[in-house]
Order: C-alpha cells, then sequence, then structure tokens
C-alpha cells in the first residue's frame, strides 16, 4: 500500500508540471566533439517535452548565459585543464542550486562525476556512459572508485550499445541499472543535398570513391586505410583535421598514393552530404574501443551508404551490421580493409543492398526522435520509481 500510495504522488507530481532536468556535459557547441554534438541533439528535442538546462565548461576562465535554438547553455568558468578534463568548481554550486528532479551527467567526464557528488543533490541521476576512460592509465584508477560510487546513486545508467556494455569492467558491476538507448542524429539533414551537387564531386574526384570521417588522431586507424588504398582502385576522400594530418599526408605520398588520398580537412556540412552521397561506400578504419559507438557511420547510412568498419569490443559492429548493412573485417588488417572496400566498389547490387538495409536501420535505431523518445520514456520510469 506505502509503494502505491508514493507511485500515485509521482504519477500526480509528474502529471501537473513539466520535469525539471539538468544536464552536465563536458563541453557543448560551437565547442565541437562527438560526445558534443550528440548534448546538442539531445537537449535540442528533450526541451520541447522537459524545462532542461545544461551546464558544461567554458573554454577559458569566463562565465557565459546563453540560450541556443531553445536550450538554456550556462559556461562555466574552467580554473585548471589536467589530463585533458576542465576542472570547474563553480559546477558544484551550480547542480547544489538547480532544484532539477534530474541531474544527467555524460561521461567521461570526471569534473561531472565530482562535482554531482560534491553537490548533495537530492534528485534523481541519471549517467549516460559514452565511454571507458580508456587512455587515463594513471587518473582512471584513481579516479574509478568515485565513478562506482556515482553509478552506485544513479538511478539509471544509458550505454549506447549492447556491446559496449557487455565488454565494459566498470558496467559490468551496475548492469542492474544499465539500459541501451543508442545515439541517434537528425537523418533528414543527410537526404540527398540540394546544394553542392553529387555530379561536381564525382566530376572533381571520380566515380569510384570511398569516404572516410572523423579526426585524425590514433584511434581512428586511418594510416591502416590509407595503405588499404595500395591495392584499392578508386579514391579516398578523408574529411576531417588532426593532429596526425601531416603524418598521414607523408604516408600516402610514401606509398605512391598521394594522388588518389585527398585531405578534405573540415568542410561544410552540405559537402560532406554531398561527399556520402557521391562515394560508393564509407569506411571506419577505427583500431582501438576509444571508438565507442562511431556515430560517422550512422551519417553515412542515413545517406544509403554501404559501411566498412571493423570488428572492436565496443559500439561500432553494433551500428552496421556484418553482411547486412555491409561488412566488418578485423582492426589493423589492411588487406581485409582492401578486399572489403573492392568487394563493395564491384558488386554494384551487393553495394545497393548493403546501402537500402543500412538506411533502414537508421530509421528504426538511430534517429534522433526515437533516441529522444527512448531517453523521455527512460525519465519517466526513473521518476516511478522510489527514491
Amino acid at each position: 500500500m506505502e509503494l502505491a500510495n508514493i507511485l500515485e504522488s509521482q504519477v500526480g507530481r509528474i502529471a501537473s508540471r513539466r520535469l525539471k532536468v539538468l544536464h552536465v556535459g563536458k563541453f557543448y557547441p560551437p565547442h565541437m566533439g562527438g560526445m558534443e554534438t550528440h548534448l546538442q541533439a539531445l537537449c535540442g528535442e528533450l526541451q520541447k517535452s522537459v524545462d532542461l538546462r545544461v551546464i558544461v565548461a567554458s573554454d577559458d576562465g569566463s562565465e557565459a548565459d546563453e540560450t541556443l535554438n531553445g536550450v538554456s547553455v550556462n559556461r562555466v568558468p574552467t580554473r585548471l585543464t589536467l589530463a585533458s578534463t576542465p576542472l570547474c568548481p563553480g559546477m558544484i554550486s551550480k547542480i547544489r542550486d538547480c532544484q532539477s528532479d534530474i541531474v544527467h551527467l555524460h561521461f567521461p567526464n570526471p569534473m561531472a562525476v565530482l562535482a554531482y557528488l560534491a553537490s548533495g543533490h537530492s534528485g534523481r541521476l541519471v549517467v549516460t556512459y559514452h565511454s571507458d576512460m580508456v587512455r587515463q592509465k594513471f587518473l582512471g584508477p584513481m579516479f574509478e572508485p568515485l565513478l562506482h560510487l556515482a553509478l552506485r546513486r544513479s538511478s539509471a545508467i544509458i550505454v549506447t550499445s549492447p556491446n559496449y556494455l557487455s565488454t565494459s569492467p566498470v558496467l559490468a558491476r551496475h548492469r542492474d541499472r544499465c539500459e541501451v538507448i543508442p545515439l541517434g542524429i537528425p537523418l533528414e539533414e543527410f537526404d540527398r543535398d540540394k546544394g553542392t551537387s553529387i555530379a561536381t564531386v564525382r566530376e572533381q574526384y571520380g566515380d569510384r570513391l570511398i569516404v572516410s570521417v572523423g579526426r585524425l588522431v590514433y584511434y581512428k586507424g586511418f594510416e591502416y586505410l590509407i595503405r588499404a588504398m595500395t591495392q584499392v582502385q578508386g579514391k579516398l576522400l578523408i574529411v576531417g583535421e588532426g593532429p596526425l594530418r601531416r603524418k598521414l599526408s607523408t604516408l600516402a605520398a610514401e606509398l605512391n598514393i598521394a594522388d588518389r588520398v585527398v585531405f578534405l580537412g573540415k568542410i561544410d556540412h552540405q559537402l560532406l552530404v554531398s561527399c556520402y552521397h557521391a562515394a560508393r561506400v564509407f569506411v571506419m578504419p577505427s583500431i582501438l574501443r576509444s571508438e565507442a559507438f562511431g556515430l560517422a557511420q550512422v551519417e553515412a547510412m542515413a545517406a544509403g551508404l554501404a559501411v566498412v568498419n571493423t570488428q572492436l569490443d565496443s559500439g561500432v559492429p553494433y551500428v552496421s551490421l556484418h553482411q547486412e548493412t555491409g561488412l566488418t573485417v578485423p582492426p589493423r588488417d589492411p588487406e581485409a580493409l582492401a578486399a572489403a572496400i573492392n568487394k563493395l566498389l564491384d558488386d554494384d547490387n551487393l553495394r545497393a543492398s548493403f546501402g537500402r538495409a543500412a538506411r533502414l536501420r537508421a530509421e528504426q535505431e538511430f534517429s534522433l526522435d526515437v533516441m529522444a523518445a527512448r531517453t523521455l520514456s527512460l525519465y519517466d520510469k526513473v521518476m516511478l520509481c522510489p527514491s
């Protein structure tokens, strides 16, 4: 009877007003990155249904309050950056004073976890667990007890794929709280382009185009894709910037394929859409589970592209399925990459079949509205549970 009364009270409270939710992220656009893009897209949808605010670190020591596309964003001053983590003591009081029903943390972000624990917030806690702290060999083990403390206090942990849930040693201790909600994007933004024409891209670069998108960093595996191009008759367009740009350009030159590997750098959205539609194949050659999901795959799938990805112990092979929406090969294997790319370049029927299945899978599993609806449903479930 007591539980029934609590549930009835909660239902009445939820129905009487909009739920108040505070999202705590690392940064927010125009600061760009995978987590930042996700946070912006999710909050843009959720704010239609809940009273939503976002707090993140500023890029400097200043504070800023602004409204971006209807989302209230508070950038808290960064006092120090340690191991790529912005330290923002001001987050503690922001969380403490927020009066939100739910605080929704996005991890990895040690500052958000520390600020939440120090705030004494008494409402519900939801954590989106994007990935483990892969590179923090020293700070990671020191921080992990605090992370487990926060996860034990959470009402729910959102994991972006069943693969990551089954392989994360951290999540293994909290599986009863985990719920899989894959990342989603506004698929309509990747429909056939109305700006730069597909024909223009093909006229400039050729018809047998391969496209790959991502920051030029260690775990993306671009060096293996470039080596694979020595065995592929086609042209590779690499979209993205990063610290390995010069090294990768040098590698292409040393392999005598500089004329078939084009570094487009950072390009505008419409040109990116044109590249997806002009290409025959999309490749994600990532080599480490630092690539936890591979959202660029979803963009390519939304454009109807067949995908070549790698068999990582992360969400990457969950997004695009082997022999259904593309081909999955071992990581760090240029020969396997080349064989998969050539198979799709040369087999029009197989490529088209994978492309249709890719678009359908994106619609069913990785659309922004599906992700937002699943998140709102989780919020309702969290609020109906006794605290």
